[in-house]
């Protein structure tokens, strides 16, 4: 008894000393000060603090959250130095072909407190989005050559992370659970449409986009189609398969121009302006109570979800380009892209939190076996045990949370001169358009602070 009680004190003081640890402080108010800084004067306030913790476990979730926080100040190149930091952690993770001593001992500290101690590898969406964002990065450095690298890999992981998911469906088992199964038709009714994590139309049209401007029409056209498949009703996506279509002297160009009218082409002195808009930030998961029967007592977990998310307007006006306003129209909504992410983990949070379940009930039963033979430890043994479930069953809440909710785009060929624009309630911004260029304008909305970016190309 005495063995198995110096286990649990050693996990869970051991545990609570350490600095931004998620296995006891849930990660959703670690981050919420970091998201409260984005809407004021001074959004890397608190960056070191981020920074100083990318080395411990949760180090990569850490690197991609300090890495779009600097992202959304403007400041591109400790942003680069950031997401590079995130993108060499995947990558230990693909290299990592034998288990290590700390693996293990992450693994063993999983079965008796929470998924909060397994290292952080972050779902599909997630290193996908450090590519496209480690992309734009580069384009608003002037550096479309490196946006492109980019760009290309995240390509490459959409697939990758595709043939991931139906390989691990294979190896879970079904467990019946009346609460999971109510979750995941819950998770399944708020992410609407969008039916995968790993298939991101937003990404598909950065490649696109920056294809184009690299002068490869054939493989924006992929890309755009692609986009298209995923968000069929954007209108700015259809106009540019028609326009492509017609350059390329595709036989689809009748079909599209029938579906979606001609294409528009910009006039002498126009230049092309590009909206980039993204509003908001994902959702953060909760914790749910799920129980388990146990040689007929019925033991309690917890596991997270999503709880249903207020109607956000899925477009948004960009006043001062013009007589008229410009709509930009959704491409992506990355809150379901996250929800479907955790939809597709369930299986396995559940299956682990079983395993969980019985061995705590396992050390439970040892300390009380062993209490009865030694009167004087009963009530010790069995009040460590209880604080010690209690305060260890947190549910796994972490996630890149500085992701925006959903992104837009919009496209206007508009007459070269200076322009005063806004977003929605914005504050004013100048923006440039030259003739026969391109004016790309990234918007970021968080909360009630919106931050303008352009690069003309």
């Amino acid at each position: 008894m005495l063995k198995s009680l110096s286990i649990s004190l050693s996990l869970l003081f051991g545990l609570t000393g350490c600095a931004y640890n998620s296995v006891f402080v849930n990660y959703p108010s670690q981050i919420a000060p970091h998201k409260q800084a984005l809407n004021s004067d001074t959004p890397t306030a608190n960056i070191s603090e981020l920074a100083d913790n990318i080395n411990s476990n949760d180090g990569l979730l850490y690197a991609q959250e300090s890495g779009r926080i600097m992202q959304v100040a403007g400041d591109f190149e400790r942003s680069k130095t950031y997401y590079q930091q995130a993108i060499s952690a995947y990558q230990a993770f693909d290299d990592k072909a034998i288990i290590s001593a700390s693996k293990l001992g992450s693994g063993a500290s999983s079965l008796l407190l929470n998924d909060n101690a397994i290292p952080y590898r972050g779902p599909g969406y997630e290193r996908i989005m450090v590519h496209q964002y480690q992309a734009l990065n580069y384009l608003f450095s002037g550096d479309t050559q490196g946006a492109l690298v980019e760009v290309r890999r995240s390509n490459e992981l959409q697939s990758m992370e595709q043939a991931r998911y139906q390989q691990s469906q294979k190896s879970v088992q079904n467990m019946a659970n009346g609460t999971i199964d109510a979750q995941m038709a819950q998770l399944g009714q708020s992410a609407g449409t969008v039916t995968s994590s790993f298939l991101n139309a937003y990404s598909y049209y950065i490649t696109g986009l920056l294809h184009e401007l690299a002068n490869e029409p054939n493989d924006a056209f992929i890309d755009y189609r692609k986009a298209a498949q995923i968000t069929p009703d954007n209108r700015y996506l259809q106009q540019d398969l028609v326009r492509l279509a017609k350059q390329l002297a595709m036989p689809q160009y009748d079909e599209f121009k029938q579906r979606w009218g001609d294409t528009v082409l910009p006039g002498e002195q126009q230049g092309q302006v590009i909206l980039i808009v993204e509003r908001d930030f994902v959702p953060e998961k909760q914790s749910i109570t799920v129980p388990f029967p146990i040689n007929g007592n019925i033991q309690s977990a917890s596991l997270a979800t999503y709880q249903p998310q207020p109607y956000l307007n899925s477009t948004s006006l960009i006043h001062g380009l013009g007589e008229e306003n410009i709509e930009a129209q959704n491409i992506a909504n990355i809150s379901a892209l996250a929800i479907n992410a955790l939809k597709e983990d369930l299986p396995g949070a559940l299956f682990r939190q079983a395993a969980r379940i019985y061995a705590k009930y396992e050390l439970n039963q040892s300390v009380q076996s062993g209490s009865r033979r030694a009167n004087n430890q009963v009530d010790a043994g069995a009040l460590v045990m209880q604080i010690f479930n209690v305060i260890s069953e947190q549910a796994d809440r972490r996630s890149w949370l500085t992701l925006p909710r959903q992104a837009q785009i919009a496209k206007q060929f508009i007459d070269a001169g200076t322009y005063d624009i806004r977003l929605n309630n914005s504050q004013n911004v100048k923006i440039e358009v030259k003739p026969n260029r391109t004016t790309i304008i990234w918007a970021i909305e968080t909360g009630n602070r919106t931050r303008f970016y352009s690069i003309i190309i």
